[in-house]
């Protein structure tokens, strides 16, 4: 078995970082790229893994550390063995103590611009200009033919069985298709590793077909509601009638795959308005069946659960 490609002063056996989330970090998401070029892991700067590595590479932007983690860098760079034996690459330079350390015992630096070099070519005559290649993790291009499925809502309201069901229904048509998912969160949550499980899990279900478009404007939303076959929307319980994503498709005249239960709205009627997943064996696929639920589900989101039938009962109320 051949030696991992080697930076700096031996085979590089690790990349270290500071975040670790690729969908909300520019630098994780280098780093993930840059270790799978080296053919080595990622990790966390303070995984317990990394003080076993002989020749790890510190890809970090101090200015992303907390003040107690910037601490606790400093005190790991003073008992880690391969303190004076790994690399050292600097996206940003603000010339705190912690930085000075980093520089100092580094065996070999790269900087991921000529400004950083600047910087630093006092301090270390043999720093490196480098740069940071493209970090496109997913380079797909759209396939545009046959049926196609949007979903989009909060991550933590993803139901990936009910996309199995989904993708059982999308495989009896045997014409080809495409997923696209969206996500937002509500205030006060991260975008943390949970959404990214549910993403792997949809992507074991779908596949090659499921393309993420991460977060999206109203404008983008809309669009895509316009052009897919499928809007797709699951609940824990089913759906209800203060669910936006749903009524926001169905105003827009999208063909929505939901989840019923005795609370879901009177106003959705199963191949009328709406697709309830459960009782549904084939999805319809002809223009005409589409086109007809697409104009009642449109008269319903616009009607029984638009905006002017909701201030007519408050005004009527007052």
């Amino acid at each position: 078995m051949s030696e991992p490609p080697g930076i700096g002063p031996g085979p590089a056996d690790g990349v270290l970082g500071y975040h670790l989330n690729p969908l909300t970090c520019g630098v994780a998401k280098f780093n993930l790229l840059l270790a799978r070029h080296l053919q080595v892991p990622m990790l966390s700067v303070f995984d317990d893994r990394a003080t076993s590595m002989a020749h790890p590479v510190l890809s970090l932007k101090q200015s992303e550390f907390t003040d107690a983690d910037s601490v606790a860098l400093a005190a790991l760079l003073e008992t880690v063995s391969w303190r004076g034996a790994f690399s050292l690459f600097l996206h940003a330079w603000t010339d705190t103590p912690v930085e000075r350390s980093l520089l100092s015992s580094a065996a070999a630096v790269y900087c991921g611009n000529a400004e950083l070099v600047a910087q630093l070519r006092a301090q270390r005559p043999d720093v490196q200009d480098s740069w940071c290649p493209s970090t496109l993790l997913e380079p797909q291009r759209f396939r545009p033919d046959g049926l196609s499925v949007f979903a989009f809502g909060m991550a933590h309201k993803v139901r990936s069985e009910l996309h199995q069901t989904v993708h059982t229904l999308l495989e009896r048509t045997g014409q080809p298709y495409s997923v696209y998912l969206s996500t937002a969160l509500h205030e006060g949550t991260a975008f943390d590793e949970r959404f990214t499980v549910v993403f792997d899990e949809l992507q074991d279900i779908y596949g090659e077909h499921i393309y993420f478009l991460g977060y999206m404007s109203d404008t983008a939303v809309y669009n895509y509601l316009i052009d897919t076959t499928f809007f797709a929307a699951f609940f824990d319980k089913g759906v209800r009638a203060n669910n936006t994503t749903v009524n926001a498709a169905m105003a827009c005249g999208s063909v929505v795959l939901t989840n019923f239960d005795a609370y879901s709205p009177g106003a959705f009627e199963h191949m009328h308005n709406v697709i309830d997943i459960h009782r549904c064996e084939t999805l319809p696929t002809e223009p005409d069946t589409l086109q007809a639920i697409a104009d009642n589900a449109r008269a319903t989101g616009s009607g029984a659960l638009g905006w002017d039938a909701l201030v007519s009962r408050i005004r009527g109320s007052s």
